[in-house]
């Protein structure tokens, strides 16, 4: 099972090959329904991340990047740390606003939720924290935080691109108006519980630098700076 979901997303990038010169019609956040189990796929120029959840909580999630070419590179694989670092080539069709993918002997038909058109549209990187008053910057490394953000949906991974560790993950639906950045909690894979929750956060963007502060999931306060990978 987790060998076909790394290979469907891999599967689902090389359409971008066909529109250089345009955001590719792949690009935002697309659902499939499999039994009690809801799959969701967010694609960002560059990036893209799938994950498997059901009403009993996190199951498995996978992503990396990809280039306009179709070539994919896994950056975290929570089922099979093995996979981190492949890279694969494959194709996809689409009927009418679907896509549909050929795997595991059968199509699956994947339906879109949103098109990317925001401006948090990306995969955002963390790169600053306060700490005593004072904004520590965070320098690059192969173990990242990373928040990957469609026109509705976000998802947020922490990882080791070089051990392949997996250190969590979580996301659900987002809306980012008038200052404020508000999170509604679809899936946790480190607390079930925090399903159903909403956090509001003060944001500001200013290119690719986005200013976050407010309170975590458990109730501490947090000031962060993320950038635009």
């Amino acid at each position: 099972m987790k060998a076909l979901i790394t290979s469907f997303f891999i599967l689902l990038l090389t359409v971008t090959g066909i529109h250089a010169h345009a955001q590719p019609p792949v690009i935002g956040a697309w659902k499939s329904l499999s039994g009690n189990t809801t799959s969701l796929l967010l694609v960002t120029p560059g990036y893209y991340s799938i994950v498997n959840y059901d009403a009993s909580g996190f199951k498995s999630t996978t992503g990396g990047t990809w280039t306009d070419a179709g070539n994919t590179k896994v950056e975290f694989d929570s089922a099979d740390s093995s996979q981190v670092g492949k890279t694969m080539e494959p194709s996809v069709t689409f009927e009418g606003n679907n896509l549909i993918t050929f795997m595991g002997g059968k199509n699956i038909t994947w339906t879109r939720v949103d098109e990317g058109n925001s401006q948090m549209t990306g995969v955002w990187q963390i790169t600053g924290r306060e700490i005593d008053g004072k904004m520590n910057q965070m320098k690059p490394g192969d173990r990242k935080t990373i928040k990957i953000l469609t026109g509705t949906k976000f998802q947020w991974i922490a990882m080791n691109t070089k051990t392949g560790q997996f250190f969590g993950t979580g996301g659900g639906t987002y809306s980012f108006e008038n200052g404020v950045y508000t999170e509604k909690i679809e899936f946790f894979s480190r607390d079930n519980s925090r399903v159903g929750a909403t956090l509001s956060f003060k944001g500001a963007v200013d290119g690719n630098k986005w200013d976050h502060s407010g309170k975590s999931s458990k109730g501490d306060p947090i000031h962060e700076e993320w950038t635009r990978q």
